[in-house]
Order: C-alpha cells, then structure tokens, then sequence
C-alpha cells in the first residue's frame, strides 16, 4: 500500500477525486490541515462520489505531527515544480508516502529545504507553458508508477 499526502489542500473537488484514485489504488489518503474546506463539503463528497466512506483517510493537525507518527519506517517523496528528478527515476516501494502540496503554491519551502526534501524531491517533467497539472492528475501520475514498479494488480471485488 502507498500513502497519498495532500498538504494543506485548498480545492475540494481536487481532494475528492484524490480520494477516489486512492480507493482504486489501495493507497491511504492523509490530509494535513489547515485544509482549504470542511470535510462535510458537498463539492469534496460529490468528486469522491459515493466512496469516500470507503476511503482510508488520516486528517493530521500539522506535518510535524504526520512525520513524527511515521518517522521510523518512512520514505518520504515530494512532488514540486522545482525539482530536476523526475518521478520517473524514482525507486518506490510500498509503504512509501508521495507527498503533494497547496494547489496555488505546492508544497512549503520548509519540507523542501531539508536533508530529506532535497534527497527524495521529485517533478513531473513538462512543457514549460504548462507550468504545473491539476493536483489529482498529478497525483494519479506519481500513484500508478509507483504502482507499476511494484507490480501492482487489482483483484476483482469478491462480492461483485
């Protein structure tokens, strides 16, 4: 299982349609506030559509807090536009956290700048007119290929 880390997210349909890719991954949704919305927004619940009931999700009060529960076994890798790695070149293996920030402004400077922001920092290369991607698109990119390097199948649902 991979962890999807929505930092401060502002847009609602944007983290409903997170949630939605992590359902279908497998993968554990954490939010870390302050969150641009409520949980009970009608625009989050409406892009998660009828499965964000379904979804693992952790709300944590801050990033220290998220970091401190995970620090000992964790991989960290945060998505920016100002990285030169591209995601691509990345070993991922499950259990790893892919961290993505703000919708206007991406992840805070502070995560970048540390010992582990520098190492695991990673970008998904495009045009330069594009100058960044929806955040579930984003998300959905770095998810699947971290996916595709562990050999990740979906089973059909037993029930189905």
């Amino acid at each position: 299982m991979f962890h999807v880390v929505l930092v401060e997210p502002e847009i609602p349909p944007n983290t409903g349609n997170v949630a939605r890719l992590c359902l279908a991954a497998g993968a554990h949704l954490h939010l870390v506030r302050p969150l641009g919305f409520s949980l009970d927004d009608k625009y989050l619940r409406r892009a998660g559509m009828d499965y964000w009931e379904q979804v693992q999700v952790t709300v944590w009060e801050n990033w220290d807090a998220l970091y401190a529960a995970h620090l000992a076994h964790a991989r960290y890798f945060l998505l920016t536009t100002k990285s030169d790695r591209p995601y691509y070149d990345a070993d991922f293996e499950p259990g790893d956290f892919l961290v993505f920030g703000r919708e206007t402004r991406g992840l805070p400077e502070s995560l970048l700048m540390g010992a582990a922001g520098r190492q695991r920092s990673l970008t998904i290369p495009m045009a330069p007119a594009a100058r960044s991607l929806n955040l579930a698109t984003a998300a959905g990119i770095v998810l699947f290929e971290a996916m595709r390097q562990c050999r990740f199948v979906a089973t059909p649902d037993a029930d189905a």
